[in-house]
């Protein structure tokens, strides 16, 4: 274990486990990646907050942000060994424990953020939170990321064609990598710090996320198109391990849900209002923006790789009827 993590995680062991009953206090330790100003940051500090009064300050969150307890692998698995309480994570983070989780970082799963929030908010969704029990977690609640797109330091991706040849900075997750590979472009896993320095020097083209980065992160400083291909829709989610899961009271379990539920219907407006500063933020600084992408063309070259991970897990077929269902039921 590196030096540094070793304090925090001391501190973190010693300190008072989640318990049950109306008089007991309770504090869950509650781990995650972001920045302080990132807006599921503020989110999760909403959580915490509002937990501790509908719970008269009876129960108590301790946030790790930004990495303070190890990458979101390394806290996922401090989880399951009951070290820390909650996570916040990208969802194909968990796709190595429960297969069902690949499922979201497929490209044009949801056509729309707002179709995410159908699917994430439905019973069907809190049925597969509880899915993974035995794994040692159990999801709360999600957060939008934003739809993701490609960006570069000067090419514009407005077809599959245009991504022939160009070199992508990828997260470490397969469903990106055959992305890619489907689209005929180059995957690069990277670091995310890496990323800006890699499109400074040429290492990458580009990269992909949501608007945000741009100036969250100044990749819009070297990089000046942004093409919205809005590719992936890929929801963060809140989890709980089950040994603390099982160590609340059934009347503290939902308070731990309601308030998880409350901080991400707050979390949307948050979201859509950082986009839009963003996007304004970014255009002050050079960037343009394209609309005029063949998303259907994206969408065609891709469809093998939604029906490869289907064919190969069952959990994935099964989430994907899941979701369609969902959508259908909603629209009719």
């Amino acid at each position: 274990m590196p030096l540094a993590l070793a304090a925090p995680l001391a501190a973190c062991t010693a300190r008072t486990p989640a318990a049950g009953g109306p008089d007991t206090p309770v504090v869950l330790r509650l781990a995650h990646s972001l920045s302080d100003k990132h807006p599921t940051s503020v989110a999760i500090r909403g959580f915490a907050d509002d937990l501790a009064e509908r719970s008269s300050g009876r129960i108590t969150v301790e946030i790790f942000a930004s990495g303070q307890l190890g990458s979101e692998g390394a806290v996922i698995g401090q989880m399951r060994q009951g070290i820390i309480d909650l996570v916040r994570a990208a969802s194909p983070s968990l796709a190595s424990l429960h297969a069902g989780y690949h499922t979201f970082g497929l490209p044009f799963l949801f056509e729309t953020e707002e179709d995410m929030h159908t699917v994430m908010d439905s019973p069907e969704m809190e049925d597969f939170y509880r899915s993974s029990a035995d794994l040692g977690f159990i999801g709360l609640t999600h957060y939008t990321s934003g739809m993701r797109s490609f960006y570069t330091k000067s090419t514009p991706i407005l077809t599959p064609e245009d991504l022939r040849g160009l070199k992508f900075r990828i997260q470490d997750m397969r469903s990106q990598t055959e992305m890619m590979k489907s689209l005929g472009g180059a995957p690069v896993v990277m670091s995310f710090g890496d990323t800006y320095t890699g499109l400074q020097t040429g290492l990458i083209d580009g990269a992909e996320s949501n608007e945000t980065v741009l100036t969250d992160s100044a990749h819009g400083e070297v990089a000046k198109v942004f093409s919205r291909t809005r590719h992936t829709c890929i929801p963060d989610v809140l989890l709980i391990s089950s040994a603390a899961w099982e160590r609340l009271s059934p009347e503290d379990r939902d308070l731990v849900v309601d308030a998880a539920r409350a901080s991400s219907l707050a979390h949307r407006d948050a979201w859509a209002e950082s986009v839009a500063q963003a996007e304004e933020d970014a255009i002050a600084m050079g960037v343009e923006f394209l609309d005029d992408v063949d998303r259907t063309a994206f969408q065609e070259a891709t469809a093998e790789v939604a029906q490869s991970f289907a064919t190969e897990y069952a959990e994935v077929a099964e989430l994907i009827d899941t979701i369609d269902r969902v959508l259908q039921e909603g629209s009719a």
